[in-house]
């Protein structure tokens, strides 16, 4: 972590420039930054000596904090090419500037395999940095992977997948729940590739006919980025699935989600129940456990004892217990669940209910004082009830302790930039039926393109749905006949709005197509 220059020492470094005659910046804007001028400087010289070339006042410059190192100040100029005036600035700041600028490199896979010797001697080797900014003297192996993992993170890509087939070898990045190709490496670095991947997850790369998972930690910059590696033998090799992690990623409040004003109070209201269960439900990638993030976040953690079992751990939250399932060790949910109630609980939030043990678990520790969170995969709010009960739950214990179940979905954004206008078409009309009803003539928007996003659309928002157990609810989960279409048959507020209906509602606010709607609803095809 970059830390900050005391008020003093900025004090002092303003002063001594001013009696050496030199400008000072106590900050490094943006504009000031040009990757080619760090092209032929190593990144991690140039954090070791505080040192970044920019451009400021239509003029080279060369910030530092150290003005009276000249010599450094030299080797710079021979490296850029050029004379640069030297401009004081705290050390912090500089560095800052050295992570911005670097990150901002338009380094390429494209660039780099068109330019790679394809009879270089391909060598696989442990890296003496995880700095995906620090890749000058690795292997070309080694640096190609970098860059993969470097231009995924620049994309905001979630997953990055490696598929070797009959006559290439195949790059895709997901971003935005949709997967995208990449530059294809040639087809005979498939197994240099795979071999590197499995070295930084600490895999065996001998064993080609088995299935393996295992976690590397890489940093860009000063971020570090959570890898869980996946491979899996396919018949013309190994394919490799690489998720990315971002351990520092800030989470979201529930009001940043997407939540309608309505769901989101009648949410929050149930963080305040003392006791209970909580599910969140959806298929996966439908952003389930940054929901569960955000709610707990909410919570009083100094009074109140949280603690997590997850699979994976997504993003380091402060003062909260976290524990990973390990599965090799025989540390389950259920387990693993077994063990947080040994350790004086409030608040438990159990990353997945996948069997009936844990299931059964986790509705026990609700009815017993606890305030359980988990997640279930759902096509909605209402079958939530039905798969606990699938799952072995009896229904009057899960009728005493469910306080109610929100279902999700992610859809694309459309970008500002480019969306266009357009009418919702017969066919559309027909396939929303009655949830259509008042949408005919309302203009609404459809993806454009521009270079500032991808097909029309940058980013992703929630659509959700609420089941509120009150005493209405509790009575038809105690019968557990017809109890998911029953629940979506009550009035009042037992059952807030569908996913469909919010969904509509964010169309006609322009945040998104029609089509990503009925796709997201699983009506696309009807």
């Amino acid at each position: 972590m970059i830390m900050d220059d005391t008020p003093e020492d900025i004090a002092a470094l303003r002063q001594s420039a001013e009696e050496l005659g030199l400008a000072f910046l106590p900050e490094v804007g943006a504009d000031m930054l040009d990757p080619l001028l760090v092209a032929g400087i190593p990144v991690e010289w140039a954090r070791t000596h505080g040192l970044l070339p920019v451009r400021w006042n239509d003029e080279l410059c060369l910030l530092t904090s150290e003005p009276a190192e000249v010599g450094k100040h030299a080797d710079v100029a021979l490296l850029v090419g050029a004379e640069l005036r030297p401009v004081v600035a705290p050390r912090a700041a500089i560095l800052d500037g050295i992570e911005r600028c670097y990150f901002s490199r338009h380094d390429s896979t494209e660039d780099f395999l068109r330019d790679m010797d394809r009879d270089d001697s391909l060598r696989v080797v442990e890296a003496r940095s995880d700095d995906l900014l620090k890749s000058a003297e690795e292997a070309p192996v080694t640096q190609l992977v970098n860059l993969i993992l470097l231009e995924a993170v620049k994309a905001r890509a979630s997953d990055i997948h490696v598929e070797p087939f009959e006559s290439r070898l195949r790059v895709r990045y997901r971003v935005d729940g949709l997967l995208y190709e990449q530059a294809s490496p040639p087809k005979h670095l498939a197994r240099a590739l795979v071999s590197r991947m499995k070295v930084m997850a600490r895999l065996d790369i001998a064993e080609r006919r088995l299935p393996q998972d295992g976690s590397a930690r890489v940093r860009v910059g000063e971020r570090e980025i959570d890898i869980r590696v996946s491979t899996l033998p396919v018949a013309e090799g190994e394919r490799v699935v690489l998720r990315l992690l971002n351990r520092e990623s800030s989470v979201l409040p529930l009001a940043a989600l997407g939540m309608p004003a309505a769901v989101q109070h009648s949410f929050e209201s149930l963080l305040h129940e003392a006791n209970g269960l909580i599910i969140v439900c959806g298929p996966t990638g439908s952003g389930k456990t940054t929901t569960l993030y955000s709610a707990i976040r909410q919570l009083d953690t100094r009074g109140r004892n949280v603690l997590t079992i997850e699979d994976p751990i997504e993003y380091q939250l402060p003062d909260i217990g976290q524990m990973q399932v390990k599965p090799k060790i025989g540390l389950t949910f259920a387990g693993g669940l077994r063990h947080i109630l040994r350790q004086d609980p409030d608040v438990i939030l159990v990353g997945e209910t996948r069997d009936s043990e844990t299931a059964d678990i986790a509705v026990r520790a609700s009815l017993t004082g606890h305030l359980v969170f988990t997640t279930l995969h759902t096509n909605d709010a209402p079958s939530a009830i039905i798969r606990m009960m699938d799952m072995g739950v009896e229904s009057y214990l899960l009728a005493a302790a469910l306080r109610g179940a929100l279902g999700q979905r992610l859809v694309r954004q459309l970008c500002p930039l480019c969306r266009r206008p357009a009418k919702i078409s017969d066919r559309e009309l027909a396939l929303l039926g009655e949830a259509g009803r008042g949408l005919a003539g309302v203009t609404l928007y459809e993806p454009g393109g521009c270079p500032a996003c991808l097909a029309g659309y940058r980013g992703r928002i929630g659509i959700f749905e609420l089941l509120v157990v009150d005493e209405a609810a509790q009575e038809i989960i105690r019968t557990g006949v017809g109890a998911a279409q029953r629940m979506r048959a009550l009035p009042g507020g037992s059952f807030r709005r569908t996913m469909l209906e919010d969904g509509l509602d964010k169309v006609v606010e322009g945040k998104t197509s029609l089509a990503e709607i009925l796709y997201a609803v699983g009506m696309s095809g009807a």
